[in-house]
């Protein structure tokens, strides 16, 4: 379209013979043009960006948010030489047999969470929830808690919505 626009100026400028003042007006609005379309292709990358900056951080907050989460539902608090772990949960399986399959084999909880947008108004207000649902059985199953099969940006459609689960394993 605009190089259509372009054309048809430079054949109007070639039929008709103009001053210096109205060529340089034309190849200003021309660089203008181009300057233009530059700046919308940049601001378009920067939201682009911006966005997988923001899935990023919401995802590495959740994650931190387990690791405390796991911390504080396990009777001993992690200790030990060995680092735990949080795996992400599978819906299908319990965390029982998701750390046996690793090499922090024994389950301390199971722990589910939810936390909202914002920052909080009120020393009442609920801001996040939880559950530990125990390390035997898979619990609730719904798919939806399950960040493994979530969509890229689920993590924006799943908060005050759905909770995502994780597995606290440790080594014996």
């Amino acid at each position: 379209m605009i190089k259509v626009a372009m054309t048809m100026a430079l054949l109007v400028a070639l039929g008709n013979p103009c001053s210096i003042e109205e060529e340089m007006t034309r190849i200003s609005v021309r660089e203008a043009m181009r300057s233009e379309l530059e700046a919308k292709k940049e601001v378009d990358v920067a939201r682009e960006e911006m966005l997988e900056m923001k899935k990023e951080l919401a995802w590495y907050s959740l994650h931190v948010a387990a690791a405390a989460a796991c911390r504080g539902s396990t009777a001993t608090g992690g200790t030990g030489p060995w680092s735990n772990a949080v795996l992400a949960k599978e819906n299908t399986r319990s965390c029982q047999d998701q750390c046996a399959s690793t090499d922090r084999p024994i389950c301390d909880a199971d722990v589910s969470i939810q936390g909202s947008f914002g920052k909080a108004t009120s020393y009442t207000e609920s801001i996040g929830r939880f559950y530990n649902y125990g390390c035997s059985t898979p619990g609730n199953m719904d798919v939806r808690f399950d960040e493994v099969k979530a969509a890229e940006d689920g993590i924006f459609k799943g908060v005050s919505i759905h909770y995502y689960r994780f597995c606290c394993c440790r080594r014996p």
